[in-house]
């Protein structure tokens, strides 16, 4: 394990954090014949648990216990880990991307492959963090050139704001997909009064993520009813338990799965109950390199069926540290690469 920064080419701001610069942790792994796996750990306070001291701590600590293990079992190890650790999911992803990494080295087979190998490409959306409205105009131009066809826009600091920012995109980005983040920041009645204004300029988002707190139940089922627009759980949902209430209860049309929320084996509980109700499913991740988001992209890739596509963190970094891995042009993801694993390596 060792600390895994990086800057970022401009300032990430969301509704509820401002970043300058990526502070993971990066995981290395290596089996008994030598096949070496990597993983990471996202450490974003307070979105997530760890921050990156404690993360290199519990991380060490629970390596110690992988010594001598089959790495076939590694579903058995996850849940193992998901009880020793069950607070610090994002450590425990990224143990379990190094020993799916690894193994999937020693096999000589790309993870897509291993997934299911249901397609060998994706197309992600790019993000326009809160910005000025001056800045927003810039960079959906500037995307819009560059082929992005779906916009993920972060909102929920302000609605004014937020509807002056969107005004701008829609008029540069006629043609582009919309999909509003508000990261929990608004309440179902201020995602109504938006969605209102919205709509008063011909503006029609396709797809609202999680825009309530993660335990507004309520809220996030009046929206899933009532937007108009299909609605997204994400920090709603961290467990295939989050996942069975709210295909139950109907309260989102679409699951967006990370797998530093919940670690690789429960998100692949979470896309097979998405599946089976009918629900959507999105393919998502913090502020991460090439190193997670590949993994996620050939999970996503080999398991099929993720309509939405939101891994370009690595777009906004200023540096790219990651050597090797999956093909980016523009936000086609080429994932057939010819190596096994995901194909990502550091400079250890």
């Amino acid at each position: 394990m060792r600390p895994l920064n990086a800057l970022l080419s401009a300032p990430f701001t969301i509704s509820t954090l401002s970043l300058q610069q990526v502070e993971n942790v990066a995981v290395r792994l290596e089996l008994a014949d030598g096949s070496i796996g990597w993983g990471e750990t996202p450490t974003l306070p307070p979105i997530t648990a760890e921050d990156q001291a404690v993360a290199l701590n519990v991380l060490t600590q629970a390596a110690a216990g992988l010594v001598g293990r089959n790495a076939g079992e590694w579903r058995l190890i996850a849940r193992e880990l998901a009880g020793h650790i069950p607070e610090y999911p994002s450590v425990r992803a990224g143990l379990e991307m190094a020993l799916l990494d690894a193994m999937t080295r020693s096999l000589k087979v790309p993870l897509y492959l291993f997934f299911g190998g249901w397609q060998r490409s994706l197309i992600t959306n790019i993000t326009i963090p809160i910005c000025a409205a001056d800045e927003t105009e810039r960079l959906a131009v500037h995307y819009r050139r560059a082929a992005f066809k779906t916009l993920k826009i972060k909102i929920g600091r302000d609605i004014p704001q937020d509807i002056a920012r969107l005004r701008v995109i829609a008029r540069g980005c006629p043609n582009c997909n919309l999909v509003l983040d508000a990261n929990a920041a608004y309440t179902s009645e201020q995602m109504l009064i938006l969605l209102r204004e919205l709509r008063g300029y011909r503006i029609e988002p396709s797809l609202l993520e999680q825009p309530v707190p993660r335990e507004d139940w309520d809220g996030l089922g009046r929206l899933a009813r009532e937007a108009g627009a299909p609605v997204a759980a994400d920090e709603s949902c961290r467990s295939a338990q989050d996942a069975l209430r709210i295909a139950r209860d109907g309260l989102a049309q679409v699951i967006n799965i990370k797998l530093a929320k919940c670690g690789v084996v429960e998100a692949m509980a979470i896309a097979a109950i998405a599946k089976a109700a009918g629900l959507g499913l999105m393919i998502g991740g913090m502020v991460e390199t090439r190193l997670a988001m590949g993994f996620g992209a050939h999970f996503a890739a080999g398991l099929g069926g993720f309509e939405w596509v939101d891994l370009d963190t690595p777009l906004l970094l200023a540096e790219d540290p990651v050597r090797g891995g999956y093909r980016a042009t523009g936000p086609r993801y080429d994932l057939d690469v010819g190596a096994p694993g995901h194909g990502g390596m550091l400079d250890w």
